[in-house]
Parts: C-alpha cells; structure tokens; sequence
C-alpha cells in the first residue's frame, strides 16, 4: 500500500504542479489504508461546491489505480479535515429534513449528491421507525428523498 501511496502522492503533486494550483498532497502514514492529505494556498477550491473538486480529484485517483489497489481498498483523499466537517454538516441537513417531513407530511428531496453524501444521511436516519429515505434520479442527479413511511407506499 505504501508503493500505491507514494505513486499516487507524486501523481497528485505533479497535476497540481501543471495546472498551476498552489497544493500539495502528503501521504499518510498508516500502512493499511491509502489517504493523502491536501494543503496549500489553493485548498479552499477543493472545499467548495460540498468538496465537489476534492472528490473528483479522489475519484479520478481510485480510477487511475484501481487496478493497483488490494479489492474494496480505495484513496481517501481530504482537506484540513473537510470529510469530517461535511459529515456533520449533512447529519445536521437529515435531521432538519426529518423534522420537516413530520411536519408537514411532505417528502423532502435534497439536491443533487454523491452516492458517498446520499449514505451519510440513509445512514442518519436509518434507525426512524416513521421514516423511509430512497435515492432517486440518474447519475449526477441523483437525490434523496425523505418521507413518511405510510406516504411512501
């Protein structure tokens, strides 16, 4: 796993390098997993959009080394913490929905999301007995939906 890291570390700050983005990507140590921690003046660009850039650099990573990766493995790539923070956040956007939901009998949809984003709240709201999430929509329009388990049917 440590080849992978440092070929994917290298790989990373050479794309940063060409593009002109002030950035650089250190891998970390652990031996079992693949993370690469992203830094620099330019981070803020990987923040924005709900870490649309920060997650599309990790997907475009897993793709180019896939085949080099042990199987279920992939590259977590992050930003001063910003997984962490977007977790929170999105535990925090389920449970206004919920509230919502109840409220007002109506589903709520969220906007478009990664498959990764749509988990963490199936997952927040997993153990509500009265409600039901369910992805909905094709590919980079895929939402969420939130209802009541009786308006689901």
């Amino acid at each position: 796993m440590n080849e992978i890291k440092q070929k994917a570390e290298k790989f990373l700050n050479e794309f940063f390098r060409r593009l002109g983005f002030e950035l650089q990507a250190r891998a970390s140590a652990s031996a079992e997993d693949c993370s690469l921690e992203i830094v620099g003046k330019d981070e803020h660009l990987l923040r924005g959009e709900g870490g649309e850039l920060l997650y599309a650099i990790e997907d475009l990573l897993n793709q180019i080394f896939l085949s080099s990766l042990p199987r279920g493995a992939r590259i977590v790539c992050d930003s001063h913490g910003f997984r962490a923070e977007r977790e929170v956040e999105l535990r925090a956007m389920a449970q206004h929905a919920a509230m919502r939901v109840r409220s007002t009998g109506v589903p709520f949809v969220f906007g478009p999301m990664s498959a990764n984003e749509r988990r963490i709240i199936h997952l927040a709201l997993a153990n509500n007995e009265d409600l039901v999430t369910e992805s909905v929509g094709e590919g980079q329009q895929r939402r969420l939906k939130v209802s009541l388990k009786d308006s689901a049917k």
